[in-house]
């Protein structure tokens, strides 16, 4: 008599391949391969018949590689069944294990998710906090630039222009020590002008005086002329009464003709010498008169000139003065709105130096939560951790007790890899599903004598693979 059963499982579990494998009554053996992965999960099952079995498992995934034959294979031997292992076992197995544990799996990967999203956020936020640092830095180096001069962005523009007005108010205090000295001079020319106007002045009544004197000598000559020709005629008339006279009471024969022609050669010759004399001190007063005009008038030329020559250059400096006065007023207005416009520049400084330290503020408030948060998230994964290695602690255990308790063979599976999220096991009709899960460590023991337990590995919660188990016993 010969009872068969087999027992189909199919998990979407694991990365590897699952394959079938015959475990035959008749010898002990136990298959065991390795693989990577991490997670965890638990299924159970229980079969009737001729035997009884018992099958748990946590299972993991990376799909295996690993197997090793203890010993030549045994030949099939007759088996005896015990009826007692066909009487159903009371597990005391919560039926809603699974969907707990397919709960607790969308929970562990909301909380990867989440997880992940918090390390790309805490990311995201440690280049913003990098990138707020270095502004703050930025706008600190402004304050401390703008606290100087006026701000760092226009420093080298509000230098320059600073920097050119100090030359224009250098230039224009230069000018204006040009236009004190030109003052000055304008000062000295005046007083100079002033005596020489007081020279030129005594010049010209001299000249007034002397063309007076000139006039009134002119006016003596002619009156002495008219005096002499006065004179002249009456000694004439004189001396043509007296002739008469002298013929009336001079009987005697006189030559009057000569005297009168001597008398008459001699006030000539007194008239001449008188006229030449006259006229030498004329002539040589007239002479010194001219050469004295002559020299008052070139030198009344000359101040004439020179007077000119100051007007014209009083002009200029006045039309100079009137252009420094407004450059200096558009300098001194240029100077009034660049400080304006340096203290506004302040003033925004200050304003965006007050939202940057809101901002950093609100930003570390922000990173101290998310960091709360991802505190709280390990602290949980931690726990996961520390179950799921308190598991694999509990499995490694029943594994070692029950590989003390039974002798095995290890044979190679001839598949190459068997990679498990479950394990099985049965007598005559038993089997267990562990949980789902990626490839990994599994073994697999089965006993002869209608009874068996198998222990999966350790699984990883995450996978996308799928595997098929076979698993099928003889009697």
């Amino acid at each position: 008599m010969s009872l068969s059963k087999t027992t189909s499982i199919r998990s979407s579990g694991g990365r590897g391949t699952s394959k079938s494998m015959i475990v035959p009554m008749s010898r002990q053996r136990m298959s065991t391969g390795y693989g990577g992965g991490y997670g965890g999960g638990m299924g159970g099952g229980m079969g009737g018949g001729m035997g009884g079995g018992l099958g748990s498992g946590i299972g993991s995934g990376m799909g295996g590689g690993l197997h090793g034959v203890m010993g030549p294979p045994k030949p099939i031997t007759a088996v005896t069944v015990n009826q007692s292992l066909l009487a159903p076992l009371n597990l005391e197995i919560d039926p809603n294990i699974q969907q707990v544990r397919a709960q607790e799996k969308e929970q562990i990967k909301i909380l990867n998710n989440r997880f992940a999203s918090l390390i790309d956020k805490v990311r995201f936020l440690e280049q913003q906090n990098k990138m707020l640092d270095t502004k703050w830095n930025l706008c600190k180096s402004k304050v401390v630039v703008v606290q100087v001069v006026v701000r760092s962005n226009i420093e080298p523009m509000f230098e320059a222009y600073i920097a050119n007005l100090r030359r224009q108010l250098d230039d224009l205090k230069n000018m204006q020590g040009l236009y004190e000295d030109e003052i000055n001079k304008r000062a000295t020319v005046e007083n100079d002008f002033v005596l020489l106007k007081k020279d030129v002045d005594g010049a010209y009544m001299n000249k007034v005086e002397l063309e007076a004197k000139v006039e009134a000598l002119q006016d003596e000559i002619n009156f002495l002329r008219a005096l002499y020709d006065a004179e002249l005629t009456e000694l004439q008339n004189q001396v043509k009464d007296t002739s008469v006279i002298l013929e009336l009471d001079n009987s005697r024969n006189l030559d009057l003709n000569a005297i009168v022609a001597e008398v008459r050669a001699q006030y000539e010759d007194i008239a001449n010498r008188s006229r030449a004399e006259a006229e030498t001190w004329y002539m040589q007063k007239y002479e010194e008169m001219t050469s004295s005009a002559v020299k008052y008038d070139d030198d009344l030329k000359d101040t004439k000139s020179e007077i000119s020559d100051l007007k014209r250059f009083i002009n200029r400096l006045t039309a100079e003065i009137e252009a420094l006065k407004g450059q200096r007023a558009n300098l001194e207005t240029a100077i009034t709105e660049a400080e304006e416009r340096g203290e506004l520049a302040v003033k925004d400084a200050k304003a965006r130096i007050a939202d940057l330290e809101a901002a950093l503020q609100k930003a570390k408030q922000d990173m101290a939560l998310q960091v709360r948060e991802y505190q709280e998230l390990m602290n949980v994964k931690l726990a996961l951790d520390i179950e799921i290695a308190t598991y694999r602690k509990l499995l490694e255990g029943e594994e070692s007790r029950y590989e003390s308790n039974s002798p095995v063979t290890v044979e190679r599976n001839p598949h190459g890899i068997f990679s498990g999220g479950f394990g099985a096991g049965g007598g005559i009709v038993g089997g267990g599903l562990g949980g789902f899960g990626g490839p990994g460590f599994s073994s697999a023991i089965s006993r002869s004598g209608g009874g068996g337990t198998s222990v999966g590995g350790m699984s990883s919660i995450t996978s996308s693979s799928s595997s098929t188990t076979q698993m099928t016993r003889r009697i």
